[in-house]
């Protein structure tokens, strides 16, 4: 249930991402736009071929400075 969890958190941060308009997005250029869509793209269409420790990873070590910033 956890994995879901946060396979589901991951997926809206990069549908949330994916709306940001381009010009905010060119604001905010130190955010890795393409890297948060494209991981929410491979979640949601590689269903069987997730790795859960590259989704550790991103939770641990990628998403602490997005939310800080």
């Amino acid at each position: 249930m956890l994995t879901l969890s946060l396979v589901k958190c991951i997926e809206i941060i990069g549908e949330a991402a994916s709306r940001v308009s381009e010009s905010c997005q060119k604001e905010n250029s130190g955010i890795p736009w393409d890297d948060i869509i494209g991981m929410r793209n491979r979640l949601i269409h590689a269903y069987f071929d997730i790795n859960l420790n590259i989704l550790w990873s991103t939770i641990k070590n990628d998403l602490p400075p997005l939310v800080a910033g």
